[in-house]
């Protein structure tokens, strides 16, 4: 198949440290290429593929403050694409709300991986675009879109065997993200504070919260028992993962609607202490790859059963169920499904069936 490969242009594919979707977007795009399929990657200039590379922006907008704007730079992103769609078969958007108005525009089946939260405002306005096949990335955030026209939901995938597996952890809990005010950071620190232990923290500080770590994480941050070690590129991630004992999720008050490094931190054998929230009980295995907490203090007592955990048990749940495979051959499979119900049926029934399909996932 002749595929264009959509990305958002915040960072460049695949991520030199921090970026879930980029890094999603890159192991899809390989697969695919090494799978025999003509790929096409429309990304940040600074981007590497083995897929032809359509280059948009000389690199991420997270870090380029130059740019006011960032919808004049995705407008010029669907100029590309619209010149070149006669080109592809099947689009694959990861941009969501920033290019779903662009897709009347587009004569090929598009597919668009929802990898954000998706909120009131958002499902809003899929609902006016059913011609587009949208994909969850969990079945809680699948449930959050009523209407809204999901047309399946596909795990992220690892290629696992890329993560060194370790059953011998030092002694200190890991939080690695982007830091930003939604993403726990805060829980954490005070979790481990709570419990007495240490506590590693990883992750890129982007312009736009920079006076959130300055002014709220850096006077918390003691060098001994909370340690800040700064950005990890794939390496440094990897050693910092199969190093610690657990590894901290605590996002209370926001759906997180998949969570990539916590089947990264699994596949090293690092059990996972996450809040109950999202598809965090999709990921976890409650007691037998992890804890799902309510509260600071439950993750604190969490803390006290790590050793009830096995590591190898908490490996071989990602090689099960989120391995790199399984999600490009689910996709592979959506591809070729749109393709054939676009080719088999007339164009006003094809928009027809669609907004019959988007009022019977509402129903369920």
């Amino acid at each position: 198949m002749r595929i264009a490969q959509v990305a958002p242009l915040w960072l460049e594919v695949p991520p030199h440290t921090y970026g879930g979707t980029e890094y999603v977007v890159s192991l899809l795009c390989e697969e695919l290429v090494k799978r025999g399929h003509e790929v096409t990657l429309f990304a940040t200039a600074d981007s590497k593929t083995k897929a032809r590379h359509i280059p948009i922006w000389p690199r991420g907008l997270f870090f380029d403050t130059n740019v006011w704007y960032t919808p004049a730079v995705f407008g010029l992103l669907y100029k590309n694409l619209l010149e070149r769609q006669d080109e592809f078969d099947v689009i694959h958007d990861h941009c969501e709300y920033y290019t779903t108005p662009f897709s009347p525009f587009l004569k090929p089946p598009i597919i668009t991986t929802l990898h954000n939260p998706l909120k009131e405002e958002n499902a809003i306005l899929y609902k006016k675009f059913p011609n587009v096949n949208y994909i969850a990335v969990s079945h809680d955030q699948r449930k959050s879109g009523p209407g809204v026209h999901i047309v399946d939901t596909v795990y992220h995938g690892i290629p696992v065997d890329k993560y060194t597996f370790s059953n011998t952890p030092k002694d200190y809990l890991l939080w690695l993200s982007n830091i930003q005010p939604d993403k726990g950071l805060g829980n954490a620190i005070e979790i481990a504070k709570m419990a007495g232990e240490n506590l590693v923290i990883a992750g890129p500080i982007f312009p736009r919260n920079a006076d959130y770590f300055e002014h709220r994480i850096k006077p918390l941050i003691d060098g001994e028992q909370i340690q800040f070690v700064g950005v990890a590129d794939f390496k440094k991630k990897v050693r910092l993962l199969k190093g610690a004992k657990a590894f901290l999720f605590p996002i209370f008050d926001r759906q997180e609607p998949f969570g990539l490094v916590v089947i990264e931190a699994m596949a090293c054998g690092t059990p996972v202490i996450a809040a109950n929230t999202g598809a965090m009980p999709e990921l976890i295995d409650d007691g037998v790859t992890g804890f799902l907490v309510e509260s600071k203090e439950e993750a604190v007592q969490a803390i006290g059963k790590l050793e009830t955990i096995s590591r190898k048990r908490c490996r071989s749940h990602v090689e099960e169920k989120f391995s790199l495979s399984q999600m490009v051959d689910r996709y592979e499979e959506l591809y070729k499904e749109v393709l054939t119900e676009k080719k088999s049926l007339p164009a006003t029934y094809f928009v027809s069936s669609r907004k019959s399909k988007s009022a019977h996932v509402a129903q369920a």
